[in-house]
């Protein structure tokens, strides 16, 4: 038998999936769990939407990660660089799920709020170091068996923290709303996150050779300032109106205009703080400029090419993706249909496609692995196009939904494999953190008009559509693998 697939039922991949589970558990607990609860209590509709805005935390990572990289933790020092960190986080997110259980937000939603944004950002800083210790516990050609059993975990975590709370919830009585039921809920919750804690406590600490910073004081305030820069940006975005809701295309350069005046007044609050001499250039220097300058002396002129195709990646599949569930109501399909084949089937389909996708990567290299991710990830879109002139069919939305998550399971793996492989060592958890951060952006951004997109031009040309996109991504990774491949 290939040694190589022996591997994934080894030691490190099996505590991954339990690292993975750890990571993918609080992430629905702080959107569409929290959605229900919240529309339970009668929170108004307006208020639950401003929750989303804690997703930030995910989106910004990129910005404290050099702490994570750079300074120790007194605390738990024995126990290794990275395996301190993680544990810290997930007493923070277990102590965050605490806090957010024991509020009903009927009485304090202001409490809720910040005790929900304390469980974003703590999950995001447990996502930036799980991301590191994986990288850095084997090399390139074993990544695919770490990287698959991850985001196993990772799904499982989601589909317990989603579903299945939603279930307990259900089970307990949450028909009408009873704040004892969703207190039960999130300390449950809390309690799962001890699977992952005990992941860390048997693991072994990755063993490189680490330089630590000697200015701890002068990095927490940095990053003070960073957190303030961030409350300006999302303050700015939200105090300037879009004046074309109703044009599609100047609304959506509008949001673009938008974030660049976000990221301008951000950036000219850390300038006057160095200006004035109360914040130590040096230090963005060491903590966004080296990473920056580590990754472009390693890929010279095709460094902005392996940018662009981050961006780019995951946008067909991110793109069609976020209107599958209104697709799905809009065609017929029950709400019961779409639980069952879409979350749970749908889920572990995605398990089998991100397994089999990191067996491939370590049997036929990186990139090979990346080009069949982008397109199989394309064509499962054409089946969308397809399942759009059918009649709603419980056999047919089985069919499409187990290639989709398929194809999206086995992208998805080879594409954490391709970025852990562009990180450096010397700056593993914050290129990363820069890299998947960036992978979301511009889809992300792009999928926030895909119902502008339908009303215009219908679900089959949309999903069609959205296959074509996928088109440019497989011309660049066939360049890039000639020109600077992951090997």
């Amino acid at each position: 038998m290939n040694r190589k697939f022996i591997f994934f039922f080894t030691e490190k991949p099996l505590k991954m999936i339990m690292l993975g589970f750890s990571s993918g558990l609080p992430i629905l607990l702080v959107f569409s769990t929290l959605s229900v609860w919240l529309t339970k209590a009668g929170v108004e509709r307006s208020t639950v939407t401003l929750f989303s805005w804690a997703g930030f935390a995910y989106a910004f990572k990129f910005l404290w990660s050099p702490l994570v990289d750079k300074i120790s933790i007194p605390l738990f020092s024995n126990m290794g660089h990275r395996r301190s960190w993680l544990l810290l986080s997930q007493l923070l997110i277990i102590f965050s799920l605490i806090l957010t259980s024991i509020n009903d937000p009927q009485n304090n939603i202001y409490v809720t709020a910040v005790c929900i944004t304390l469980v974003a950002f703590f999950s995001a800083t447990q996502d930036i170091i799980i991301d590191a210790y994986r990288i850095e516990s084997v090399d390139q050609k074993l990544q695919g068996s770490l990287s698959s059993t991850y985001i196993a975990g990772y799904r499982i975590g989601m589909l317990v923290g989603g579903a299945g709370s939603l279930l307990l919830a259900s089970y307990w009585g949450a028909d009408y709303y009873e704040y004892n039921v969703w207190k039960k809920v999130y300390l449950t919750m809390s309690l799962l996150m001890l699977i992952g804690i005990i992941a860390n406590l048997i693991s072994h600490e990755p063993v490189q050779k680490r330089v630590f910073s000697n200015k701890t004081n002068v990095h927490l305030k940095f990053f003070a300032n960073i957190l303030i820069s961030v409350v300006i940006f999302i303050f700015v975005y939200s105090s300037i109106s879009n004046p074309f809701t109703d044009k599609n295309f100047l609304s959506f350069f509008f949001t673009i205009l938008k974030l660049i005046i976000c990221f301008l007044c951000s950036g000219l609050y850390i300038f006057l703080l160095i200006k004035i001499k109360f914040q130590d250039s040096s230090i963005i220097k060491e903590s966004y400029f080296k990473p920056v300058k580590n990754f472009i002396d390693k890929y010279g002129k095709f460094a902005l090419l392996i940018l662009l195709l981050i961006s780019l990646y995951r946008v067909a599949d991110v793109v069609m993706g976020v209107m599958a569930n209104i697709f799905y109501l809009e065609k017929g399909y029950s709400i019961s249909d779409i639980a069952t084949y879409s979350k749970f089937f749908g889920v572990f389909a995605t398990i089998v496609g991100g397994l089999f996708g990191g067996y491939f990567a370590m049997r036929f290299g990186t990139m090979i692995t990346l080009f069949i991710g982008a397109l199989i990830a394309s064509l499962s879109n054409l089946l969308f196009a397809w399942l759009a002139t059918t009649e709603a069919n419980i056999k047919y939305l089985i069919s499409v939904i187990t290639a989709d998550n398929i194809s999206s399971g086995f992208a998805g793996a080879a594409f954490v494999i391709y970025l852990s492989g562009l990180t450096s060592i010397k700056f593993t958890a914050t290129q990363y953190a820069l890299f998947s951060s960036l992978m979301l952006f511009l889809p992300k951004l792009i999928a926030g008009y895909s119902g502008a997109w339908v009303d215009l031009m219908g679900y089959q040309a949309y999903f069609i559509t959205t296959a074509l996109i996928g088109i440019p991504v497989l011309f660049l990774i066939i360049y890039i693998s000639k020109v600077a491949p992951i090997k």
